[in-house]
């Protein structure tokens, strides 16, 4: 690999990597640790800011304890930008900046504790916290913990924090009433986007999936679709207000799956493959999905159903599987799962149809013992 200035290398993945050490007073050693960036000033940059902190520990003698919380978030970000995708780097880095940052970035890591995690979780009137944003809040802190106990080799609190408030509307499935309303709507008048949205409600596909999906990913003739991308809109390093749509591999290497299509499905898929190449949905380039997202909410409000957000449409769809005797494994393996604990707690919603159905077995089972004693 290309070297360059002061202990700077260009990497095999394009991007510069800057090397520094930290003195570890507890075992008397000096740990490496690195910084990276996609130019050659950047890097240096980075590591020059690095090197100042590094400067500052080892004139002051200090333990692995007192070292800012900001400079070992900064360490495991560089980490989670090299190991992880860049969408997912970004997300880290603005869910740390904008709120975390500000509470914990100047405590020394040997004082956080419980009470001060907690301060990062307290709600003003003016600016409530999500269930949503406090989950991910709560996986960024649970990370930088577990990363300042195994890189600092000290004792660190763990993160309670988090848990949701509230049953997250985005979990419930529609109901028979609201599924009946909807594809009514989705049938009159059906073009290629109102196809997505039955598509999305037959399969499971997330919204960046389906943004992104291609005909190339669609072979009718086996019945098969095969997800292989998905696309959303990210921030871009260095520009505060600035994002671009960003087109990679989909969340997880289960994600990246095969899913049957239904006899129905693929005679409506056929009747526009061909019409246009490039992506289903929307041609030469993929769908922006807040504005696919905003099409999903006129479709709703035409059927006369309250606003919901897009991902409802893949929860519907698990219900739907298990209501109507489908096994966990295949449908977890179907919306490109790791564990079938995920597609039971998180996407599986028994409908009060489903639940009186179970009771009035139980009745026929009690009904034939009696019938027995008789």
């Amino acid at each position: 690999m290309a070297r360059r200035g002061e202990n700077i290398r260009k990497r095999k993945d394009g991007r510069w990597e800057g090397r520094y050490t930290l003195p570890n007073v507890e075992t008397g050693k000096s740990v490496s640790h690195s910084v990276y960036a996609r130019t050659y000033r950047e890097a240096k940059d980075k590591l020059s800011a690095a090197k100042k902190e590094a400067e500052n520990v080892r004139a002051k003698g200090t333990s692995p304890g007192e070292v800012l919380w900001d400079m070992a978030a900064k360490e495991w970000l560089a980490c989670v930008e090299r190991r992880k995708k860049y969408a997912t780097y970004m997300k880290y880095r603005s869910v740390y900046e904008k709120h975390i940052k500000k509470t914990l970035g100047e405590i020394p890591l040997s004082r956080v504790d419980e009470n001060i995690l907690a301060k990062v979780f307290e709600e003003s009137d003016q600016d409530p916290m999500s269930d949503s944003l406090s989950r991910s809040v709560s996986c960024v802190i649970g990370q930088m913990l577990a990363y300042a106990a195994s890189h600092y080799h000290i004792g660190m609190p763990r993160c309670s924090f988090g848990k949701s408030k509230s049953i997250n509307c985005h979990g419930q499935a529609l109901n028979l009433t609201e599924q009946a309303k909807l594809l009514q709507c989705l049938y009159e008048g059906m073009d290629i986007h109102k196809l997505g949205i039955l598509l999305c409600i037959s399969t499971g596909l997330r919204l960046g999936e389906v943004c992104s999906l291609k005909w190339q990913d669609v072979d009718l003739e086996r019945q098969v679709l095969y997800v292989n991308r998905t696309v959303q809109r990210i921030a871009v390093e260095g520009h505060r207000n600035k994002t671009i749509l960003l087109e990679g591999d989909p969340k997880s290497i289960f994600s990246r799956r095969e899913i049957p299509l239904s006899d129905e499905m693929v005679k409506l898929l056929s009747s526009y493959k061909g019409i246009q190449e490039g992506y289903v949905i929307n041609g030469s380039r993929p769908m922006e999905p807040r504005t696919y997202q905003n099409k999903f909410q006129r479709y709703l409000q035409d059927a006369g159903i309250s606003r919901k957000n897009f991902h409802i449409l893949r929860h519907t769809f698990a219900t739907n599987c298990i209501n109507n005797g489908a096994d966990v494994k295949s449908l977890s393996e179907i919306l490109g799962h790791s564990d079938v604990k995920i597609t039971l707690n998180r996407y599986v919603h028994p409908t009060i149809e489903t639940k009186r159905r179970h009771m009035n077995s139980l009745s026929a089972i009690y009904g034939q013992y009696v019938g027995q004693t008789d």
